[in-house]
Order: C-alpha cells, then sequence, then structure tokens
C-alpha cells in the first residue's frame, strides 16, 4: 500500500484486525511497555494508545510485531523492492531477463525524493516535555525515542542523495540534559552518522541533525535497512512505499520530512558529551552509562493529530525480530552477491542478533584433495566480518555448502549440530583479539572493546554427538549439569568472583575432565543455572554467546599453543557465567505487571486479546 502517512496506515490494520485501541490512560512510565511486550509475546495486533498521561499526543506500537503484519503493510511493493535489490546487487539480470525486470527502473524513478516546499505550512510547534515520556525498563536513565529516524548530511556533499537515515536511540530526558533544550544521540560504532560527524569535527562545525518520528511504515524500515553501498535510504522509502520521499528545508537549513508526524531538529557540535543512559536493549542486558553526543534543539515539529510510534526492545526476540526477519526477506538474496562464494549468513536473533553469525559458504580450492578442509570458508569469514554491521559479530560459525545441500543457518540446533560433528578445535578456530564488539556488548574489556572468533567446519563427520553422559561421569567442581543438545554439555559452577581464582578453579576443572573420554561432547559451557540454560535451544546461544568474551573465556581440555595459534585437543569449554564487569539483564518490573492487568479484565481494552 502505498500510505501516505502513519494515519493512513493505523486506519487499513484497524479495519483488517491487525490493530486494536487502548482506550484507557496508560503511564508512559514504565506501563506502556509492559502492555507492548505482553501483547507482542502473544504475537497481538498493533496497539494505539489514545490516552497517554501527561501527553496531548496519542502513540502507536508493534506496527512490526509479527511478519505476516509486515508484509501485509507492503503487499503490493514487496515483491518489486525485492527485485530492485536484486538487480543493485546483479545488473545483468536485467539484461537476461528483460521483461520480467522491465518494471524495475520505472520503480527506481518513481521513488527518487520528492522536494517541496509546500509543505511547510502542515507543520506546528511544541516542546520535547509534551512527547510521550517513555520509559521501558526499570533501570532506564529516562525516557527514549526508539523508533526514531535520525537524518545527516555529509558537509562535503550536501543533498539528499549523499545523506545518511539511521535508527539511532535518542534520550529525551534524564541525567544532565537541558530541559527541553538537549537530548542524547546514541550511535553505535561503523554507523554512517559517524562518518558525517567525523567530516563536521575535523571542520570544526556544527553537525545538523534532523530526528523524524511516524510517517509512512516504509520510512522507518528504510532508517535499519542494511542497504547496498550507493543505494540511498530515502530512495528505498520511496520504493518500498509507492511514494516518494518528501521533503523541505526550513529556515535554518534543516532536512523536514513531509510525512513524518515529528520532526527535532537540532545541532551537535564537535567533542559535546554528556553521559547517556542506561538503557535496556535488544541483547537483554542494560547498556550501561557513557559519554555520547549531546544534540542542541533548535526545534520540535509536529503535524495536526500527530501520533507518535514507538518500539520496546529486550532479550530477544521482540519486534525488532520481526524487522530483521523482513529485511531478510528483501535483502537476503543481496549479501551472497556481494561476497563470492557465500550461500547464506544469519545474524542468531536469539543471541541478540550481533554476538553470533551462521554462515555457510563453498569450498572449492583444492578439488584435487581427498579431504575437505576449511580454505575458501576462512577467506569469506574475513569478508564477512569487514561488512558494516556484520563486523560487530563476537562469533561467526561457518560450514562448507558441499558438505550438506540442504544445510540451513535458520535451524539453530541444527546448524550447530552440522559444525560441532565436523569441527576440529585443535586446527579450525582463528581468533581475532583485541578487536571492535558491539557497544551494547559487555562481555569484553571495555566499551566497543573484545575479540572475536571464527569456528570453520569442513570435511566429513569426525565424531558422533552424544545426548548421554558415561555412566561413571561425576565432578567434584560442578555442582549440577545438564545437556543442552546433541554434543552440548552444560557445567554449572560457583558465581563467578575474581579473575585469578577464577583461572584456578577452570585448570581444576580442566584436570578433571581429562579423566574421562568426551569425545561425543565437543562443547562444554560454564554457566550460573544449568536448568535454565538447557532448558531451550534460545537459552543456550543467549546465555553461550552474550556473556562471553572469545579471547578470555574460551578454555580446553589438553589446549596448546603452536606457532601462535591456539587449538585443544578434548572439549572446548566457554565460560558463559555472569561477570562481574557485565551489565545487569533485564528484569520487569512486577508492580508494573499487576497494574497493567486492569486492561486484560471485563470491558478493558486487552480483555479477550491476552
Amino acid at each position: 500500500m502505498g500510505y501516505k502517512s502513519l494515519s493512513d496506515c493505523i486506519i487499513d490494520l484497524e479495519k483488517h484486525g491487525h490493530l486494536i485501541r487502548i482506550k484507557e490512560e496508560v503511564d508512559p512510565y514504565l506501563e506502556m511497555a509492559a502492555i507492548h511486550l505482553k501483547v507482542f509475546e502473544k504475537q497481538g495486533p498493533a496497539l494505539l494508545f489514545e490516552n497517554v498521561k501527561g501527553s496531548p499526543f496519542k502513540a502507536v506500537s508493534n506496527l512490526f510485531g509479527t511478519l505476516e503484519r509486515s508484509k501485509f503493510m507492503f503487499r503490493d511493493s514487496l515483491k518489486r523492492v525485492e527485485e530492485l535489490v536484486a538487480l543493485r546487487g546483479d545488473p545483468m539480470k536485467a539484461l537476461k531477463h528483460p521483461l520480467k525486470y522491465a518494471g524495475s527502473g520505472l520503480t527506481a524513478f518513481k521513488a527518487l525524493p520528492l522536494k517541496q516546499s509546500l509543505f511547510k505550512n502542515i507543520f506546528q510547534k511544541t516542546t520535547i516535555d509534551q512527547i510521550p515520556q517513555i520509559v521501558h525498563w526499570p533501570m532506564d536513565g529516562g525516557a527514549f525515542i526508539t523508533m526514531p529516524q535520525v537524518y545527516t548530511e555529509d558537509i562535503d556533499k550536501p543533498g539528499v542523495m549523499n545523506a545518511n537515515l539511521g535508527m539511532y536511540r535518542i534520550q529525551l530526558s534524564g541525567n544532565e540534559y537541558i530541559h527541553n533544550k538537549e537530548v542524547g544521540l546514541h550511535y553505535q560504532i561503523h554507523r554512517g552518522i559517524g562518518v558525517h560527524q567525523t567530516k563536521a569535527n575535523a571542520k570544526g562545525e556544527p553537525l545538523k541533525v534532523s530526528i523524524f518520528v511516524g510517517g509512512p511504515p516504509s520510512h522507518p524500515l528504510a532508517a535499519v535497512m542494511p542497504l547496498p553501498e550507493g543505494l540511498s535510504e530515502l530512495t528505498f522509502a520511496g520504493a518500498l512505499g509507492n511514494r516518494r520521499f518528501r521533503y523541505f528545508y526550513d529556515d535554518e537549513g534543516f532536512c523536514i520530512s513531509a510525512d513524518a508526524d515529528f520532526v527535532i531538529t537540532g545541532t551537535v557540535y564537535p567533542h559535546d558529551n554528556k553521559p547517556e543512559g542506561p538503557f535496556g536493549d535488544h541483547l537483554g542486558y542494560y547498556s550501561l552509562t557513557h559519554p555520547f553526543p549531546v544534540m542542541k534543539v533548535h526545534h520540535v515539529y509536529h503535524k495536526k493529530d500527530a501520533i507518535w510510534s514507538f518500539t520496546v526492545v529486550g532479550r530477544p526476540p521482540q519486534e525488532d525480530t520481526s524487522f530483521g526477519a523482513l529485511i531478510h526477506e528483501i535483502t537476503g538474496a543481496a549479501m551472497p552477491q556481494e561476497i563470492a562464494g557465500l550461500k547464506e549468513v544469519n545474524a542468531v536473533d536469539a543471541a541478540g542478533v550481533h554476538p553470533l553469525l551462521f554462515a555457510i559458504g563453498s569450498e572449492r580450492y583444492t578439488p584435487y584433495l581427498k579431504e575437505r578442509k576449511p580454505q575458501e570458508i576462512l577467506t569469506i569469514a574475513n569478508q564477512i566480518l569487514g561488512k558494516n554491521q556484520l563486523s560487530l559479530a563476537k562469533y561467526l560459525l561457518i560450514a562448507a555448502r558441499q558438505d550438506n545441500e540442504q544445510l540451513s543457518t535458520q535451524n539453530i540446533e541444527g546448524f550447530l549440530q552440522h559444525i560441532l560433528e565436523r569441527i576440529d578445535f585443535s586446527k579450525d578456530l582463528h581468533f581475532y583479539t583485541n578487536t571492535t564488539i558491539d557497544t551494547l556488548d559487555y562481555s569484553g574489556e571495555g566499551l566497543n572493546s573484545g575479540s572475536k572468533v571464527v569456528w570453520a567446519a569442513a570435511g566429513e563427520k569426525k565424531r558422533e554427538l552424544w545426548q548421554q553422559l558415561p555412566d561413571d561421569f561425576k565432578l567434584n567442581t560442578a555442582p549440577a549439569m545438564a545437556i543442552a543438545m546433541r554434543g552440548v554439555l552444560i557445567l554449572q559452577l560457583d558465581v563467578y568472583k575474581e579473575a585469578k581464582e577464577e583461572k584456578n578453579k577452570i585448570a581444576a576443572l580442566k584436570e578433571e575432565l581429562k579423566r574421562f573420554d568426551l569425545k561425543g561432547f565437543p562443547l562444554i559451557v560454564l554457566c550460573d543455572d544449568a536448568h535454565f540454560t538447557a532448558a531451550h535451544i534460545n537459552n543456550l546461544v543467549w546465555v553461550t554467546f552474550t556473556r562471553s568474551n572469545p579471547a578470555v573465556d574460551i578454555d580446553g581440555v589438553h589446549d596448546f599453543i603452536e606457532n601462535k595459534h591456539w587449538g585443544c585437543n578434548g572439549s572446548l569449554i566457554i565460560d558463559a557465567r555472569k561477570k562481574p564487569h557485565h551489565a545487569p539483564e533485564l528484569i520487569k518490573d512486577k508492580a508494573i505487571e499487576k497494574r497493567i492487568e486492569r486492561l486484560m479484565e471485563r470491558g478493558g481494552s486487552l480483555n479477550g486479546i491476552l
């Protein structure tokens, strides 16, 4: 559908049973987020909050809460946009199949941004404190914008075609921000806005920033889309929304999205930072307080009857999971076209996305050898870890497609089993130490700092994976244990205290393990709660890969170092216990959970939904 506005989208969703209205007054402090989380858990409808305490504006959430609803919103344009992205990666397709792709050029032309000054009169002004002050988690440092489209331009090449539109969280209140005059701008490394700010800093000039909220659903989706180099987010928004991105510049030279419900304009001055956070983030933990750019607010524009758009993030799956699934639908074929030999790659949502990647690549370098071993997939791994947001991954597990053409990176347990059956931990681990990891990941030594590891597996099965322990297996160092899946043994150890003491504890455990033949358990995970970790495959990958820093927390039985290569001839051990420097995990407020039950009672807006 070519929605002209967020309001058009809401009307369409409600008409088709995809949205309900919350008529009761709801507190933006924790209540709205708690309601959203409960409805999302039930794969429920989008939510229109008609009565937000302390604000004159309505708010909407969970628009992208299911893949079905997301595809419904773009039902008229999704196929053409998939073709456009595919053509961007492989232009020869248009020559080989001219009739099939005849409309793609027209789609791209229609998607070009449209500048018109007649839209200027449709906006009114308000202040930051009139916006719904939504606080999502109990320890959050203030209210945040969680569905923004942050627009910046290249100071050397101004204009919309060289602009960046990204989704970076914005802190509206709290900490040291001057009320109504300053907001916090948080973005992770490897983001386009960082390039723009660096250029502005070098010239000693402020960076102009426009924050759009609301508008057609194609706009926020474009802001998170990992587009191929040279494809503008604004053009993509136009193609996906069947409507050109309309914009103008205000009297101070700020770009204004004419279809947005709200636009906040402001400037970021060189090296002007303030503490931002904490914020309950998508890894399932809080990102803590750190200095980030502060934006001096110039104006807060809004349309008449504007609707505030938001989402809630936390331990996956959440609404951004559906975002990711839709993105995969659109761009799934693009990445393999950019990296020769790559069949597919999956940022594993259950593990918090960035900590864990699964990939499948070709292994064709030495067809004359009888035994296949990781070679080409290692070069593919290096390319994956050099690609934009994929470069934030800590663990990359890559398999050779020739070993199983039906293998899928979307099947977590099946893929892990395939790797564990074939990997040789004495040869097939490749570490990257003292490097960058996700800003939101606190398993490393500091902000953005940690390590990575590639597990590469190619060739015939080397072992059968066990799902039962030997009868004589017993450990003094582990008070509890469980089997999470074939080949993965979970050991519950005492709470992690001090690094030196823990090294001695791990050394003692390794000596104990040497007494047993555990060839059917190539992976051992140490944790705080064996029952929780082994209860579900999602728990296993979340605990294992969010609570470990590869170079520090990987160990092994019969380990060795040879020519600066670390490996082990026995089971690999990952210490995934909580460490003192880790951020706290997200825990719901029980009182708030109790309070929102009023909406589920007879006559309440959520009665029959929850």
